[in-house]
């Protein structure tokens, strides 16, 4: 009787203290700590290594210190200019105050996210899709910022704030090629139309040159005939102007009017 009593009393006895072990002696880890309450009150932030506690008296909730990652699910989004389009972002976080995240907010890693889903809709609505799609990280910044100034007083610091999509409808995308195609059309019209203007410019300069200067002109002209010839195997009849030939009739009155020499009586 006595050895069937003590096989009984003996395994109660071991599972008694390996359950009283157990709520007595917790082990956490570098990135951990334990928020203890005292028969439900607030007694302090302990850890890491080994922390004891009082059976039945004090509790504690493990709160984990890393930088923690969460996915924002695509967001319907409605620009400031009306064009709906569906955006996910990523948000990078840690907890820098135990306490905070356990009392101030029921469990804040939902709540976390849902914030981040709301201040990413409410971001994005006030900008346009230019904006939304050439300053990308900018508005990731705006994003970081306002959410981390919310959820500060819950003791959670927002290291950063990520868009990764910006997905727009099948008719807004041809509505951006479209409009990407008519601007490249206006810059080659804009081109071609400062192209001929400084061509016409520099023609006006050299026809100025030209007619302050007789003799340029000429050789002008000379040079002209020379290059048609050397291009062409016709015959190419030219009237020759006055101005090329007048120096030579100049030279022939000037020596037909010259004094003869006579002889003395």
């Amino acid at each position: 009787m006595l050895f069937s009593t003590f096989y009984i009393v003996v395994p109660l006895i071991l599972i008694g203290g390996f359950a009283l072990a157990t709520k007595t002696v917790k082990i956490l880890r570098e990135y951990e700590r334990a928020v203890v309450f005292t028969l439900g009150r607030f007694q302090r932030v302990k850890g890491p290594g080994l922390v004891l506690l009082i059976p039945w008296v004090q509790e504690m909730v493990r709160v984990d210190l890393r930088i923690q990652v969460i996915e924002i699910p695509t967001q319907d989004v409605i620009s400031r200019d009306n064009v709906s389009m569906k955006v996910d972002a990523v948000v990078y976080f840690n907890v820098v105050n135990p306490e905070r995240a356990i009392i101030q907010v029921q469990h804040y890693l939902p709540a976390t996210n849902m914030l981040a889903q709301t201040t990413l809709r409410a971001v994005l609505g006030q900008h346009e899709l230019d904006e939304m799609l050439s300053e990308r990280k900018k508005l990731s910044v705006d994003v970081q910022s306002i959410l981390d100034s919310q959820t500060e007083t819950w003791g959670i610091k927002v290291i950063n704030v990520e868009i990764r999509t910006v997905e727009l409808t099948e008719n807004m995308v041809k509505a951006i090629a479209k409009q990407a195609e008519a601007e490249r059309d206006r810059r080659a019209k804009i081109i071609h139309a400062e192209a001929e203007f400084q061509a016409s410019q520099t023609l006006v300069n050299a026809a100025e040159i030209l007619s302050s200067i007789p003799a340029a002109m000429q050789l002008r002209y000379l040079q002209t005939l020379a290059e048609i010839g050397a291009e062409q195997n016709s015959t190419i009849v030219f009237p020759m102007p006055i101005d090329i030939i007048k120096p030579f009739l100049e030279l022939l009155e000037r020596s037909g009017k010259a004094p003869i020499a006579t002889g003395g009586p």
